[in-house]
């Protein structure tokens, strides 16, 4: 294993505009004058370029960066990257595939429509996985996004992009999405907050919405708690979704006693390795010095979920490779890469189980609201085990080794994607002994946001994230 000293850690943050302030923090200094919107966006810009060379998180950047047209939201002036598999006027999207040549997006997506409201400058696009399958931000035939905490390993897929570059303070927040742990997989390899809302709490996002089941929703990663409640409570603030209970702006911890379910292993059965269950042991023990009530419960899900899942994954990459055609007339799904391949053949050996597996996985809410008998959030690890080295889950790993790789990492995150309930991924208490954070995981019932960040907010004050800059 690489070892963790200044060779292999890369930051950004410096004596400049953005200092070492969150969002929040540099949109209050934006607001009071103390710094210029211009001035914050071009340093950023020279951060992104002092750390690009190593971890290579950008897909694209933006030729005249300025805040969005008539930008007074919560984030005015701040910089920040979308994600490229969401449109941006003006930027391709390329969906981190090799199989086509994207055009200049003519429009915003309607969810970065809404991610635009809270005022950002846009400084460009970062780099994910193919199609988002990946949860490492990999690829066959190009550099692979690298964990600024660690550049021999994995930034966690799908948003690693997103994550590399907010972990290693280039900017302070960064769009993501998550289908089955693309938010919360790269938070828990980097160090961040990344926070899964309810399926419907924001705009829906245009590639999942129309699917049998809707796996997708978009947020953002961060390195402290308030920022990602703030995006929320901007969010909200452009388009609520009635059929939810508000959120609003949630600014600390309530002092609320909670009663948390803990479990240490996946409902499919994948153990945690020893670090894992110890970053999430003393989170347990803390939060009950803290007042709150921790006892372990069970998740009886269907023994065929994790079968059922990569069935359902493969459809996706069926659809994909079928209709490619909308993303580029050049489209050609022989170039996809050696997982979406894999992938797809998964699907062509068994589409005749859709319906049961359609039927079986919409069903998993019914174990889920089970396991939430007489408990207020339910902690668990986020993977199995730490952010592995550069190579392990690439896509020229052979398809059958390669998954049997992913499923014995990915246990925890694809169960709320499949019922649509908020969870969020915090940096653990400890680190493993080559400084890779290890993160913790809280799930909620829908619509439970405000209780997802209150226990955050209650962590975050009793023992503050470790900063990269400090390590």
């Amino acid at each position: 294993m690489t070892t963790f000293d200044e060779k292999t850690r890369v930051h950004a943050f410096r004596d400049d505009a953005l200092g070492e302030h969150d969002a929040v923090g540099l949109a209050d200094a934006i607001r009071r004058g103390e710094v210029g919107a211009a001035e914050a966006a071009r340093d950023a810009a020279e951060r992104v370029r002092t750390v690009e060379e190593r971890l290579h998180a950008v897909q694209t950047h933006a030729d005249a960066p300025a805040p969005a047209a008539g930008s007074g939201g919560t984030f005015a002036g701040v910089p920040t990257f979308v994600k490229d598999n969401t449109d941006h006027r003006g930027l391709p999207t390329g969906h981190g595939s090799a199989a086509f040549t994207p055009a200049p997006a003519r429009r915003d997506a309607p969810f970065a429509r809404q991610f635009l409201s809270n005022g950002f400058t846009v400084l460009g696009k970062t780099r994910l996985p193919e199609f988002g399958f990946s949860p490492t931000t990999e690829y066959e035939n190009a550099e692979p996004v690298r964990n600024p905490w660690n550049t021999g390993h994995s930034a966690g897929g799908s948003s690693g992009g997103s994550a590399a570059l907010v972990a290693a303070g280039a900017v302070p927040i960064a769009h993501a999405n998550d289908g089955g742990g693309s938010i919360r997989i790269p938070a828990a390899c980097c160090g961040l907050v990344g926070l899964k809302p309810t399926r419907g709490r924001l705009v829906p996002n245009e590639q999942s919405r129309r699917l049998p089941l809707d796996l997708v929703v978009d947020g953002v990663v961060s390195r402290s708690v308030r920022d990602t409640a703030a995006f929320l409570a901007g969010a909200e603030s452009y388009r609520r979704n009635p059929k939810l209970p508000p959120v609003g702006l949630v600014e600390g911890p309530s002092g609320r006693p909670l009663r948390i379910g803990l479990l240490l292993d996946s409902p499919n059965g994948v153990a945690s390795d020893t670090v894992t269950r110890e970053a999430v042991t003393e989170t347990a023990t803390t939060l009950e010095r803290l007042g709150h009530t921790v006892e372990p419960v069970e998740m009886d899900i269907d023994p065929r979920f994790t079968e059922d899942f990569l069935t359902y994954w493969g459809m996706l990459s069926f659809l994909l490779g079928a209709t490619g055609r909308t993303f580029g007339a050049d489209f050609d799904r022989h170039r996809m890469d050696g997982l979406s391949r894999g992938l797809r053949a998964t699907y062509l050996e068994n589409w005749h189980r859709t319906p049961g597996v359609l039927r079986r996985l919409k069903r998993t809410k019914v174990a889920y609201a089970a396991a939430f008998r007489g408990v207020d959030l339910l902690l668990t690890p986020v993977l199995a085990h730490p952010a592995p080295e550069i190579g392990h889950l690439a896509p020229t790993v052979p398809y059958a080794r390669l998954i049997e790789r992913i499923l014995a990492y990915v246990a925890f995150t694809p169960v709320d994607n499949v019922v649509g309930t908020p969870s969020i991924s915090l940096p653990g208490p400890r680190a493993t002994a080559g400084g890779l954070p290890v993160g913790v995981m809280f799930s909620g019932r829908p619509g439970s946001e405000r209780t997802l960040l209150d226990v955050a907010f209650t962590l975050e004050a009793e023992r503050p994230f470790r900063r990269i800059q400090d390590a």
